[in-house]
């Protein structure tokens, strides 16, 4: 999200505070529930979509990969934008192109208009999430009202995850999936007419450096790989389109890289993530993205599809998950300092390991209470215990100037992880299926999938506490 953080903030102080200061903050907070939400507001309604649009197995996980990667892939650039070209006017336009774009994929008539419109979405949520933060860091002069503004955001972007389950789940019960991104229109419009008269306008001075081809060669390698997994499902790991879009994709990638070391202003500065500290806290973000976002795909499809629960009570069976995160997480704050950022990312990564692999135990009739409610109570603690150290290492140590690139990279890494995991665990799981098939019925075939997805879910959050307990050391605050 740029270096927001760090600029204005001393000739802010001297200013006094904005008396529409408040009424920007129901705005911002408005506007981010929406980009929160739309993360797990369409997996609840996903099965419903994917029988409407008639959407193959394989191509299904692009309505969730469309949104995460051009929202991940491009937030970092969102946030240089916003500084330069202006923090209200980038948060209108992405506001504005968030709105047009839900309505889009609330009237798609087919799979690629859908994903084509998710990922429109994904890139305006790019200009906005950004936005939103950076104008309340410079609008919030006062130290002790700029960190209410904060833990109200804060708040709303925890508790956003929980909204969107429950929201997806009635919005799918009651009227139709499409009315899932629709309702971000008239919210989005009410968000507008306020934010006119409640923002000032306030930019970075200088001349504006944009790091464009880095940001389009990032996100153009993250969506050949994806499409390179979903290949992959439809015509197998062997198949010679399969090597090459996933080679066009590591060259792509490559390619990224080699820019970022010589451009004047990086989109990703590579001191950032070389620290080992901060390394490792990215690669956990990664891999804890690769769980949850897989999790929820598959668990949502197991709860309507294999025990029969309609959307509402899905999105209801979710709650103690989401509820345990924030409440862990608000915990853990406090623990961090005692026991250190190592035993509890270390703990929480064991513990999330372990809830999914118990998920492997899942069987056609499993009871809700007796298997999946424990693994979503343990999971929630596990991740709890992950979220709050992980950004103090990620943000321990850094230089002034990349505090803000620093802060963005934990959202786009999770983002980016989550992305790449449930395209290749979707993909894994679609082949695990049709392998399966030959020697046994649909049901246990796909009880089989659900099985192989969650165990190498829970071996890559092991490898995460593996990798945390190996190489990550205290440093000195």
């Amino acid at each position: 999200m740029s270096e927001y953080r760090t600029v204005i903030a001393e000739k802010a102080s001297a200013a006094p505070p904005d008396p529409r200061r408040w009424m920007l903050l129901a705005v911002v907070v408005t506007a981010q529930l929406l980009v929160v939400l739309d993360s797990t507001v369409v997996n609840i309604a996903l099965p419903s979509a994917q029988q409407a649009l008639h959407i193959s197995d394989a191509d299904r996980q692009w309505v969730v990969t469309a949104y995460t990667l051009t929202f991940g892939g491009l937030l970092l650039l969102g946030g240089r934008i916003a500084d330069y070209a202006g923090r209200k006017r980038t948060f209108l336009v992405g506001l504005a192109g968030f709105a047009a774009a839900s309505a889009l994929c609330g009237a798609a008539t087919g799979a690629g208009m859908l994903f084509a419109a998710r990922g429109l979405q994904g890139v305006f949520g790019a200009l906005l999430a950004p936005a939103a933060l950076s104008l309340i860091t410079v609008t919030f002069t006062e130290a002790r009202e700029r960190a209410k503004a904060f833990g109200v955001f804060g708040a709303v972007s925890g508790g956003g995850a929980a909204v969107g389950l429950l929201v997806g789940g009635v919005l799918t019960e009651y009227t139709t999936w499409r009315w899932c991104l629709f309702i971000n229109v008239p919210v989005a419009a009410i968000a507008f007419a306020l934010a006119l008269p409640a923002m000032r306008e306030s930019r970075m001075e200088g001349r504006a450096r944009y790091d464009v081809a880095g940001a389009l060669l990032g996100t153009g390698g993250l969506i050949a790989l994806v499409y390179g997994f979903t290949t992959a499902a439809n015509e197998g790991w062997a198949s010679s389109r399969t090597s090459g879009v996933i080679g066009f994709a590591l060259v792509l990638l490559i390619a990224f890289v080699l820019v970022e070391t010589k451009a004047h202003t990086p989109l990703l500065p590579l001191r950032v993530v070389l620290d080992r500290a901060r390394g490792i806290a990215y690669l956990a973000s990664v891999l804890l993205g690769v769980g949850t976002m897989g999790m929820f795909l598959f668990m949502t499809f197991y709860l309507q599809q294999t025990l029969g629960y309609t959307a509402l009570q899905a999105g209801i069976a979710y709650l103690p998950l989401s509820i345990g995160i924030v409440v862990t997480a608000t915990c853990t704050a406090r623990l961090l300092p005692r026991f250190g950022a190592r035993a509890l990312m270390t703990t929480g990564a064991a513990l999330a390991a372990a809830a999914m692999l118990s998920l492997t135990l899942l069987e056609a009739d499993s009871s809700y209470f007796g298997l999946v409610l424990p693994a979503f109570v343990v999971m929630s603690i596990g991740m709890g215990l992950v979220y709050t150290p992980m950004n103090d290492v990620a943000l321990s140590g850094v230089d002034h100037a990349d505090a803000g690139v620093a802060s963005a990279l934990v959202n786009t890494s999770q983002q980016i992880g989550g992305s790449l995991g449930t395209a290749l665990l979707n993909t894994i799981f679609t082949t695990s299926v049709a392998a399966y098939l030959a020697s046994s019925g649909p049901e246990a075939a796909t009880m089989h999938g659900y099985h192989v997805a969650f165990a190498l879910c829970a071996a890559l959050l092991a490898v995460c506490a593996v990798l945390v307990w190996a190489f990550l050391r205290a440093r000195p605050r």
